[in-house]
């Protein structure tokens, strides 16, 4: 039977926007297939669109359907929770899904303060969520990631201070919580016990796979090596150099 398959983006399908040997005809197989697919990723500062547009420039046509982000997830998340007010520290697309899914923005008496992934980071947003997680607002964040590449700094970097005033760490929605794998299993109709998760990265796409009971498949293409899969105390599936290696979905 054929699994369904969530993939990861960076380090496995793409690295700085250029594909890596072998994504293009490992994912239009699938989608000629038509296996069920998400590509996911914790990084929620781009839309479905973008994400199409970003792989359209490396010359593969991937449908906005398959895209699934840590945004879009984390507005699945507070769409069932009580509350309908969020101050949100974050991007266009953050604050699109939140918008789309019937959230108020605002910076008075929040239910959610929301965090994910900004250039414009200033005292004022710290003060702000700081406040507002003090008076009892629910500590939401999109991703736990510290930084992107050259150090840029990212969603758990900016929790960090939030965290340090208050003493309260937010719940984080993305990789490698449990709770975004069951959601993009939600968005695409299938079961943890017949779905593969790809990735790159032993502590979030790995462990989030483990976590959700997925069979998982940790490709040699980005962030973690083999040497990394002796230092943590859950084991891949499958180690493959890319996903041109795979050969048995």
């Amino acid at each position: 039977m054929t699994k369904s398959v969530i993939c990861d983006i960076d380090g496995v399908l793409l690295h700085d926007n250029q594909l890596i040997k072998g994504a293009d005809q490992f994912i239009q197989g699938l989608l000629e297939r038509q296996v069920k697919l998400v590509i996911l990723t914790n990084y929620p500062a781009q839309t479905p669109q973008d994400l199409h547009n970003r792989f359209a420039s490396a010359g593969l046509e991937i449908p906005d359907s398959c895209f699934y982000t840590s945004a879009m997830a984390t507005a699945d998340f507070l769409k069932r929770q009580p509350g309908n007010k969020a101050y949100v520290i974050g991007e266009g697309a953050l604050i699109h899904e939140l918008y789309s899914a019937g959230f108020t923005i605002t910076d008075i008496n929040p239910d959610f303060v929301v965090v994910g992934e900004t250039r414009n980071y200033n005292w004022n947003m710290i003060q702000l969520a700081a406040k507002f997680v003090a008076e009892g607002a629910q500590f939401i964040a999109t991703n736990p990631d510290t930084h992107g590449p050259n150090m840029s700094p990212a969603c758990g970097a900016l929790c960090a201070p939030i965290e340090r005033i208050t003493g309260r760490k937010p719940f984080y929605v993305g990789k490698p919580s449990a709770w975004i794998i069951r959601a993009a299993l939600n968005k695409m109709g299938a079961h943890a016990e017949q779905t593969v998760i790809i990735g790159d990265n032993l502590r979030t796409d790995i462990l989030a796979g483990f976590q959700a009971g997925l069979e998982t498949i940790l490709v040699l293409s980005g962030v973690s090596n083999e040497a990394d899969i002796e230092a943590v105390p859950f084991r891949p599936n499958h180690v493959l150099p890319n996903v041109a290696a795979i050969d048995f979905l």
